[in-house]
């Protein structure tokens, strides 16, 4: 059996608790190395993983890895993934994709020019749950679709860095906050149920509680409310946060003329499909992944580094292209220009 041989770039909390621990449960690929600026981590998780931890970002360039996610923080995506392809590899980058709308533009385009692959992490699309509801729209189970409400909503990535001055918090490197962080899931997932891009959207990005150590309110948007539209008119809402110090909610709803579905609102039952007849069903295709069941010891399989792998070695396309990722970038983008200015800002695509 053909094996891809994989290396990791960022050995923080997203390499050790996703990235290096699915590669190694996946019979199709070989770890062969992982590289941080900090080389105790690499060598820490090439220890535990196998492979060797790299001297220099150039000598991982410079191996025979197929393949390499990028787990670095934001600033730096853009940068080791064009280094990456140019060098011949196929890239996995986490979210958010960069952090300038130029930045993603030529990700992708480099990607085709290389003839690489280039995926971004977006998880929500693997979800059971959400592959099932797509399906549901699609067949017409709830008619024709209105509106819809999406929520991620958590304490905030401390809890995920076990760090209270992460660089989640600061402007100069992760460059967004929440809305970056969360929204860009959601905004994805929306993008994949409704089968159509975000055209329109309105939206508040503010800071409201997050604090450093020192009492100083954090650089970056700790929650984000906004309303998008689409080309055919569903409207619907989106809300994050870093300041839910209860239980994580990643819950959305679609409201459709013949019914709504109900995803992850419901602990006991991921699915619900309300219909207007009053029939009610109930699934539970899965268990929606929470940073506390990662934290906790209770990992499951994401999807993401299985479609990367596959996606590669039986040379097809992923719903994790970055030629279709980039969709939900421009309205992290517009969402941010629209908070600025206080205005609806529309999102011109080809």
């Amino acid at each position: 059996m053909q094996k891809l041989k994989v290396a990791v770039v960022g050995c923080g909390k997203i390499a050790s608790l996703r990235h290096a621990p699915e590669y190694s449960s996946n019979p199709r690929c070989e770890i062969i190395g992982f590289y941080d600026v900090d080389t105790a981590r690499a060598k820490s998780l090439a220890d535990h993983f196998g492979g060797q931890a790299f001297a220099s970002f150039s000598d991982l360039i410079a191996s025979q890895a197929d393949a390499v996610s990028v787990c670095t923080a934001n600033i730096h995506h853009a940068q080791n993934t064009l280094k990456l392809l140019k060098g011949g590899k196929h890239v996995l980058c986490e979210k958010p994709m960069a952090v300038t709308p130029e930045e993603c533009e030529e990700m992708v385009l480099t990607a085709e020019k290389s003839d690489k692959r280039l995926l971004i992490g977006l998880n929500q699309r693997f979800s059971a749950a959400h592959t099932l509801a797509r399906e549901m729209i699609v067949r017409g189970d709830i008619g024709k679709v209105l509106s819809f409400h999406t929520c991620f909503a958590h304490p905030g990535p401390e809890i995920w860095t076990g760090m209270n001055n992460t660089w989640f918090f600061d402007k100069h490197i992760a460059v967004f906050g929440a809305m970056a962080d969360l929204g860009v899931h959601k905004v994805d997932l929306i993008h994949y149920l409704l089968g159509e891009h975000i055209s329109a959207v309105t939206a508040s990005l503010r800071t409201i509680d997050k604090r450093l150590p020192t009492g100083e309110l954090i650089s970056v948007d700790d929650n984000g409310l906004c309303i998008l539209e689409t080309p055919s008119g569903v409207i619907g809402q989106l809300h994050v946060s870093w300041t839910n110090y209860g239980q994580e909610d990643n819950s959305t709803f679609i409201y459709g003329t013949e019914g709504v579905i109900k995803l992850y609102a419901d602990p006991d039952h991921c699915l619900i499909i309300e219909k207007k007849d009053g029939t009610v069903v109930k699934e539970n295709p899965d268990h929606q992944l929470t940073n506390e069941d990662q934290l906790t010891g209770k990992l499951q399989n994401t999807g993401v580094i299985d479609e990367f792998v596959s996606a590669i070695l039986d040379n097809r396309p992923s719903r994790l292209d970055a030629s279709e990722s980039i969709h939900a970038m421009r309205v992290l983008f517009a969402s941010s220009k629209s908070s600025e200015s206080g205005k609806r800002v529309h999102i011109y695509e080809e």
